[in-house]
């Protein structure tokens, strides 16, 4: 049964941090891991990537501020979001990419920034 549970989302004050961590189970040959996010009345946007040899790939509006990694071994990836702004409330979610095609889709984590 495949399966990515996300965990680490919340509220936060504006200049803190959140990490969000996805495990992916029952998924074989995955290739890239990434993190998407929707805001309210928005498109949904990639947030960053990783591949399995860890090279990253992030959006202009999160440089700097958040980190992504993975546990190969476990199938699973962090996001390491710091310096957080009202501007990253959104709706995240863990996307998998692996070998034929198959792209698998997390429910989402809400991640909320008060100012």
């Amino acid at each position: 049964q495949v399966q990515l549970v996300e965990s680490g989302g919340g509220l936060v004050q504006a200049g803190g941090s959140l990490r969000l961590s996805c495990a992916a189970s029952g998924i074989i040959s995955i290739n890239i891991m990434a993190w998407f996010r929707q805001a309210p009345g928005k498109q949904r946007e990639l947030v960053v990537s990783i591949t399995t040899g860890g090279g990253a790939l992030d959006a202009d509006s999160v440089k700097g501020r958040f980190t992504i990694s993975r546990d190969n071994a476990k199938n699973t990836v962090f996001l390491q979001m710091n310096s957080l702004t009202p501007e990253d409330t959104a709706v995240y979610s863990c996307y998998v990419d692996a070998d034929w095609r198959r792209q698998f889709w997390g429910h989402g984590t809400q991640v909320t920034v008060s100012s």
